[in-house]
């Protein structure tokens, strides 16, 4: 019989305001899948999609659990997988680079294959489309991706400094990655460019330095949020919801709907009891938002995917 091998994955939140594709954050909230070698494939989902996401060969999860064996020469391999999910799909949290990064990181320890982290982190980029939010979800803590010339993804990780937190405002929609970007423009002003690469240099000075100023300055984008808002049409009642209830700052995770609102203090536990308090006192703003749940704190993960 072949040995279980469990991974858990931490939820992210991508661009922050202005790192477009490069920056990501990883959140206390996991996904935990299970999986031993199997005749045939066999999945079961429970929790966060449950009945809608696949229970068969095509669920994202076992695709890249799939794709690891077919790297590793051995593409007959099936397997028994137990998905337990947390991080709601659609929501702008990274439920499918909890799925590509779990898969590979499943299907490498069920191989045998032996994969580095810069190999993982090449396939989950070819399968996700994009390496932000699977950087985070494989190291945790703070990323920042890049490409080289012949496209290979690189990832620099960051560990924030002082405490960080957050609060999320979830939506009762879903909005795909792939519709949000149709809503993005082929080209933008240099002014607006110029705007979001000082910010995006604030956010990260203000991250790893744990510079509350320059976190909140760095939040601010003209690259994709302003365009984005026709699908997220209450986004700036959200924030203003979260900014005046105490929030560092507030932008859309990843695509969106979700907005998460980042919260600074002098560790993780005092950024997340501020995190608590800043949720209840927006509350009252945000519950006449018809399409929104009420707001909720969530730590940071400083550890990214875990296999055990």
């Amino acid at each position: 019989m072949s040995r279980v091998h469990t991974v858990t994955i931490p939820a992210t939140s991508a661009n922050l305001g202005p790192g477009f594709d490069s920056f990501g954050l990883a959140l206390a909230l996991h996904n935990r899948f299970s999986a031993e070698l199997a005749e045939e494939w066999h999945v079961e989902v429970v929790g966060e999609g449950e009945g809608r996401l696949s229970s068969g060969a095509d669920n994202r999860v076992a695709r890249s659990m799939a794709r690891v064996f077919a790297e590793a020469g051995c593409p007959g391999l099936a397997a028994s997988l137990r998905c337990e999910n947390s991080i709601p799909p659609g929501a702008g949290l990274g439920s499918s680079a909890a799925a590509i990064v779990g898969g590979l990181i499943l299907g490498d320890a069920l191989c045998g294959s032996n994969l580095d982290p810069e190999t993982l982190l090449a396939l989950a980029t070819e399968l996700e489309g994009h390496p932000d939010n699977v950087a985070a979800a494989l190291y945790g803590g703070f990323t920042v991706t890049w490409a080289l010339g012949d496209g290979t993804p690189r990832c620099v990780r960051l560990e924030p400094a002082g405490g960080l937190a957050a609060v999320i405002v979830s939506a009762r929609i879903q909005l795909a990655t792939s519709d949000a970007r149709v809503l993005l423009p082929a080209t933008v002003p240099h002014a607006d460019a110029a705007f979001s690469a000082g910010r995006a240099g604030l956010l990260v000075a203000g991250i790893a330095l744990g510079d509350a100023r320059a976190l909140a300055a760095g939040l601010a984008d003209r690259i994709h949020e302003p365009y984005r808002a026709a699908a997220v049409d209450d986004l700036e009642a959200v924030r203003s919801a979260l900014l005046a209830a105490g929030a560092t700052g507030a932008v859309l995770s990843g695509a969106g709907p979700t907005v998460i609102g980042l919260v600074a203090d002098t560790d993780d536990q005092s950024a997340l009891a501020r995190a608590g308090e800043i949720a209840t006192r927006a509350r009252p703003a945000i519950e006449p938002l018809e399409g929104r749940y009420e707001p909720y704190a969530i730590g940071i993960s400083r550890s990214g995917a875990t296999l055990a």
